[in-house]
């Protein structure tokens, strides 16, 4: 008999709403509860995060097998912005599919590995997960405005350094194409990290992907959730509208500047990163009757 059709689905973010940004952990127990009732109550979950597989299965998956997932849920992860997919089970991670055509080429990779261990090291990491984008990351031991500082230095000589390899590369407002005029790549800063990625991978591109894997289990729900810390994340909400979902975005740092959107958005008082995320998690248990 085919589970009953749940009146909620929900597109996570993992950074800021999930996972701590000081941590980089799941901090707040709440949220692995929630997580967990909600997966039993066949709400489809995707954490739609531009972080590798290995630190979703790490600091999500385990402590969430560990808590005790259902055995019949409808969770996926799409890492890296879209570039790497796979379902998650009661059993762990499954399958892992990486789309290998919007990797950087591998002279990039080692040239920014080299200026990141050669110059930055004091203040950030190069994250040897990742599979098809680059990324470095604030030591967690850093000062995060000595890291800040270093990142704007890092972020000029990373831009230099692939244009200087014949890439085509935006960042901000600068945009250098290759030999044939392309500009594949961009570097997209982040408060803890810089992330050099295909131009055609970001938030959109994971809910369309997440959306698809769950539609191949059955029907979706009409009510949609997508939550984050970034701009780039209302990108989740807008691939909702546009398929024709009531959708909301769950802005859990409207510091940064609150979107204007043609669909609410949601704010949890003064709450922010993953308190937010755990204020609205513990509010659909409750609404669903979950608890």
């Amino acid at each position: 008999m085919p589970e009953p059709l749940s009146p909620l689905g929900l597109l996570l973010d993992v950074d800021g709403p999930i996972a701590s940004p000081v941590t980089r952990t799941i901090a707040t127990p709440s949220i692995i509860t929630d997580l967990i009732t909600l997966a039993g109550a066949n709400v489809p979950i995707a954490f739609v995060t531009g972080r590798s597989v290995a630190f979703i299965r790490d600091e999500v998956v385990v402590p969430l097998r560990t808590a005790g997932l259902p055995e019949t849920m409808r969770m996926y992860g799409v890492c890296e912005k879209g570039a790497v997919w796979f379902p998650i089970t009661v059993d762990g991670i499954g399958e892992v599919v990486v789309d290998d055509s919007v990797a950087l080429p591998a002279a990039a990779v080692d040239a920014v590995r080299r200026l990141v261990v050669d110059r930055f090291a004091d203040t950030m990491f190069f994250d040897e997960t990742k599979q098809a984008m680059v990324s470095v990351e604030q030591r967690t031991d850093a000062d995060h405005g000595a890291y800040q500082a270093a990142a704007a230095e890092f972020n000029e000589a990373a831009f230099s350094a692939l244009t200087g390899l014949g890439l085509g590369v935006r960042f901000g407002d600068r945009v250098a194409a290759d030999t044939d005029g392309a500009v594949p790549f961009r570097i997209d800063p982040t408060i803890i990290s810089t992330d050099i990625e295909s131009v055609t991978l970001d938030k959109d591109r994971g809910a369309e992907r997440a959306l698809a894997f769950f539609a191949e289990s059955g029907p979706l729900p009409n009510v949609w959730r997508s939550v984050g810390d970034s701009r780039s994340d209302y990108l989740m909400a807008d691939h909702l509208h546009a398929a024709g979902y009531d959708v909301s975005h769950v802005d859990v740092r409207p510091a940064d500047g609150i979107l204007d959107r043609p669909y609410p958005i949601i704010v949890e008082g003064d709450l922010i990163h993953d308190e937010a995320g755990a204020q609205f998690l513990g509010f659909w248990v409750d609404k669903l009757g979950l608890r």
